[in-house]
């Protein structure tokens, strides 16, 4: 009798463990996202019945890949332009605010100075993923809450590939300024590509064949795929690829097509994603970082929305969209944990530190979507009246 395949083995324990703790999330009004990271931790560093975390990391990933397409299928360019402006000297000053506090409380716990840089720049960003899987897909997408918090989140983004680059540089020399230059380049040259291929292939190819959803399918995956290794290979990442191919999307009249037909395949990755976060956390090192985790997820917690609420006054926001904006980015990110992964992989930070960063990663993504699912409309609300598609 054959081996059973591996990864349908690992598929079969993530998805059917899956079903079954989200139905019991669901009868007792719980958030489904903490229902997939507890499994991950149950089943990897608890039973340890699923060893591959990176494979499954990997995985994830593409989940992140299709959130940010989506999510680009539903802001007009110009729209988008006029907030990322505006806000782009908020998000400075709340990275700044941030890095501080995060240094501080981990060198007051005894961490060196470059471990303590590093949990400081690791506490800088909100969660891209967490951010946009709690938006209502229908309501605030086209609204002024939305666009605010997508742009603070996307200039965040740029913030984080350029600390990712100079770690690389600290671990390889062969990083050169040049290299920071092209970086900077890429940006407009991928806007220029992607406009050009847009305006004279891709849109007329969607318009000569529109009646063929399973080609417009096929299209929409390769273009985003497409835009997420052409966006690698220029040094970003692969998330601001895919979300500025589906910028360019927005305006084609095939846009709501694609955008619901791909759902279910986002949502396919998007659970292993969060898995992954469970099951590569390393319960040997939590007894020593379980208190400065508390300490410094409360001031994420805490912190974040009053930062946040204080910097966009001055821009003459409405008070109630500030405050929501700033409780849906009271968290750290996944780029907290590719910072810390990569800095440790290169002996930067000791492994105590990186597990510190993913302590507190896990509790403020927990804690932070009970805040909002229980506060805001989110697709998955534990009241009817909070609940939105």
């Amino acid at each position: 009798m054959e081996a059973y395949n591996p990864i349908v083995v690992i598929m079969f324990i993530i998805f059917a463990g899956t079903a079954i703790l989200s139905t019991a999330a669901l009868y007792t009004r719980q958030s489904l996202l903490v229902a997939y990271i507890l499994l991950g931790m149950l089943l990897g560093p608890g039973l340890k019945l699923v060893y591959d975390s990176v494979m499954l990391r990997e995985m994830g990933d593409v989940g992140v890949i299709f959130l940010l397409f989506l999510l680009g299928l539903h802001l007009h360019p110009q729209n988008l332009l006029r907030t990322l402006s505006k806000v782009s000297w908020v998000t400075l000053a709340s990275s700044v605010i941030f890095a501080v506090v995060g240094w501080a409380v981990t060198h007051a716990f005894g961490y060196n100075n470059s471990e303590s840089i590093i949990v400081g720049i690791s506490l800088m960003f909100s969660s891209t993923i967490i951010g946009l899987k709690l938006l209502p897909t229908t309501v605030l997408h086209h609204q002024h809450t939305g666009e605010l918090m997508i742009s603070i989140l996307l200039a965040q983004d740029i913030i984080a590939i350029i600390v990712l680059l100079f770690l690389q540089g600290a671990a390889d020399t062969s990083i050169s300024l040049l290299e920071l230059a092209k970086v900077i380049v890429a940006l407009p040259v991928l806007l220029i590509v992607t406009y050009y291929i847009q305006k004279y292939v891709l849109t007329r190819l969607l318009h000569k064949f529109d009646r063929y959803q399973e080609y417009i399918f096929l299209v929409a995956i390769g273009w985003c795929l497409s835009l997420s290794v052409l966006s690698h290979a220029m040094g970003l990442s692969d998330e601001i690829g895919a979300f500025i191919a589906g910028v360019a999307l927005a305006t084609n009249p095939v846009s709501f097509y694609i955008a619901e037909s791909l759902k279910p395949l986002r949502d396919f990755f998007l659970v292993i994603f969060f898995f992954s976060i469970g099951a590569d956390f390393n319960f040997g090192y939590l007894d020593v970082v379980v208190l400065p985790a508390i300490i410094l997820s409360a001031l994420v917690l805490l912190g974040k929305p009053l930062v946040f609420w204080l910097l966009l006054k001055p821009l003459k926001e409405d008070n109630k969209v500030s405050w929501e904006v700033a409780v849906r980015l009271a968290q750290a990110s996944e780029f907290s944990l590719l910072v810390v992964y990569l800095a440790a992989g290169t002996e930067l930070i000791s492994q105590a530190a990186s597990n510190l960063v993913q302590a507190c990663t896990i509790l403020t993504f927990i804690l932070s979507s009970y805040w909002v699912v229980m506060r805001y409309p989110t697709p998955m609300g534990l009241t009817e009246n909070l609940k939105r598609d």
